[in-house]
Order: structure tokens, then sequence, then C-alpha cells
């Protein structure tokens, strides 16, 4: 970034001003920006660049030199202004939004044990790693948070909850994509159709991976994260790979039950944030590509309000798994993009007007 700097100069008599000038305009072209020379006058003009300071990056182990842009503007393409999302987030109303409630699915069927188990087995290893706790009470709003111990290990601030936010929505993003692929696949092997599965299964593989991009404005992971990301979605991937192959309802009712497990923890931070907890967090601004995303209007723009609508699509992919879980996966259509004869009773839709947080039924939809 350059500004022109102008100075007036009167000719000088004496060889010794001549060279006093000489000195000030070499030191000027050189960056200098100021410099006296009394009782001279100078006429010139001498760009003088000036370095911008880089965004302000919260909470990052990284040092401030390795700071880079992580989705910078493509380099290339001077004919492209924006390039938006692929698929538009449905609006939420904030009323919408603070009625999310934290729900759980009792186990009816042995693979609803195997799920279930599975996420339990996978939550201990990854709280036990982050040196994290489930206050249920506090999450559920009937303890307060400022009675807790926020000298003990398992205590959270801002930098805990982006490591832990980081890390998870690295990982929740693979589901979905396993998912969809393989229908993608099996559809083209049988030569049939899907009946809708596909794209809301990508949709909900999109959605995480935007909850990631957007906590990337706000940390960036040093090498130890990325190492830790890096091998968590190699087992992940395969696993889930391998899992859907042999009981695609499993696999939904374990992310089902997963989801239930992250509007848990969005509700416990928002109950932190209320609380005074993360006093960093009370006033920082939502990044940008949150506010396009989702659509955040003037004023409902805070760190909150940005975790309200996370929490919101977590309880959406917590309904839609349960609900996926309860269908025949090969003949049922998908009926969240489903019309319906009587559009006034209620029904699954992409929004979250009908929320059911343990799933619809598959007599009450098919």
């Amino acid at each position: 970034m350059y500004a022109t700097t102008r100075i007036t100069i009167t000719p000088l008599a004496s060889k010794e001003g001549a060279t006093k000038l000489s000195q000030a305009a070499q030191s000027l072209c050189h960056g200098s920006r100021t410099f006296s020379l009394a009782p001279t006058r100078v006429a010139c003009t001498f760009p003088v660049q000036r370095h911008t300071v880089p965004p302000t990056r919260h909470f990052t182990s990284t040092a401030r030199t390795q700071l880079k842009e992580y989705f910078p503007p493509p380099a290339n393409a001077p004919n492209i202004k924006l390039t938006g999302p692929a698929w538009h987030h449905p609006i939420y109303t904030e009323k919408q939004m603070e009625s999310i409630k934290i729900a759980h699915r009792e186990t009816k069927t042995w693979s609803d044990w195997v799920a279930l188990a599975m996420v339990r087995l996978l939550r201990f290893g990854m709280d036990t790693a982050t040196g994290y706790r489930h206050d249920h009470e506090v999450a559920m709003g009937r303890k307060d948070p400022k009675t807790t111990n926020t000298r003990s290990w398992f205590a959270m601030n801002e930098r805990k909850w982006l490591v832990r936010f980081v890390f998870l929505e690295s990982v929740a993003g693979v589901p979905g994509m396993v998912g969809g692929m393989l229908r993608h696949l099996h559809s083209l092997r049988r030569m049939k159709r899907d009946n809708g599965w596909i794209e809301t299964l990508l949709e909900e593989a999109y959605n995480e991976r935007m909850h990631l991009l957007t906590f990337l404005k706000m940390a960036e992971p040093g090498w130890f994260m990325k190492l830790m990301i890096l091998g968590a979605q190699g087992v992940f991937f395969n696993g889930m790979f391998f899992s859907y192959l042999i009981s695609p309802r499993t696999c939904h009712r374990f992310v089902g039950y997963l989801e239930e497990e992250a509007v848990l923890t969005y509700s416990r931070c928002i109950a932190d944030i209320d609380a005074g907890k993360l006093p960093k967090w009370e006033k920082l601004e939502a990044p940008e590509i949150a506010v396009r995303y989702w659509n955040m209007p003037e004023g409902h723009r805070t760190m909150r309000d940005l975790l309200l609508y996370i929490r919101a699509d977590e309880a959406k992919h917590r309904e839609v798994n349960h609900t996926l879980g309860n269908l025949e996966p090969k003949i049922d259509p998908n009926p969240f993009v489903s019309d319906y004869k009587d559009p006034e009773k209620p029904h699954p839709s992409k929004g979250i007007e009908n929320i059911k947080p343990t799933g619809w039924e598959r007599g009450e939809v098919i």
C-alpha cells in the first residue's frame, strides 16, 4: 500500500545546505517518512511504503510470522468476483435456535446399542485427551456455570474450546461424505434412483466443513493438531466406509448419537458465555464467512450467535440421522426432500421449524 508525501523546497545558496538536502532526499526514498531541514522548503513527491498490520487471529499457537490466509481469493481468476456456497443455508430465526434442546433417543435394538457404545468410547478418549468433561446440569441450565472450579484440569477457556471445535469439526464431515459416496456408487452399479438420500448426506458433510472453515478464521492449528487430525480422519473414514457397507442403519444411528453429544457440547459452551466465563468472546464478532453463509442479521453477529447457529445445525443433523436410521435404506425415499400430500401436517423439512430431536419414526413419514 503506497501513499504520496509532498514536501516543498526552495533552493539553497550554500553547498552545505545542498548536501543536507541530498541526504534528506536519499533518506526519504529509503523509507524515512519525516525529517527536519530548516529553513529549507522542498517541492518534490516520493512514494512512501506503509506496511498494513495483518488481521488479528485469536487463540493461535503458531507464531505470527507463520500466520497465513487459509482461503484467499483466487489469484488467477480476474473475471471472478465471488464464489458462493453450492448449498444455500436455510434461514433460522432466533426463537427457533433458542428453542433447541438437549435430547437422547433410547436404545431399542442391538444396532442402537452398538452405535451408542461406540460413541461413548470415542467420547471418553476425546475428553481424556483434550481435558474436557461434560457437566450435563450446566448444559441443560439446571446448574450455575459460575459454581464450577475454574482452576481444575477440566476447566475450559476460549483457546481450549477452539481446539476442541476444530478437531471435532474436522472429522464431523466424514460420515455424510462416506454415506453419500457409497450410495452414489450403489446407484450407478444398480442403475437405479437413490430416492434423494445422496444430496442430503453430501449437504450435511458440506455444512460440517463450513463449521470448520469458520473456526479456522479464529485459530490456526499447529503441526501437532494437524497430525492428530490426519490420523483421526484416516481411521474414522475407513471405519465408516466398511461399517456403512455392512449396516447403513447402524451408521446413521451412530451419527445421530454423535450429534446428540455435539448439541450438548455447544450448549455447554453457550452456558459458559452467558455466565461470563469466556470474556474474550462476549463482544467478539463472527467471521465474515459465517455472516455470509448463515445470513446473520445486523446486531446478531456475536460469537454467541454463531454458536447458536452451529448448535441448530448439529440438532438438525441429529434429527436427520436418527430418522434415516429408522428407515429402510434401499427402498424408502428421503423424507427431508419429499413433497407431502397434506402440507399442513407437520413433517420433516430442510429447516428447523418442525424439528424432532429423536427423529421421525417410519410410520410417521412413510
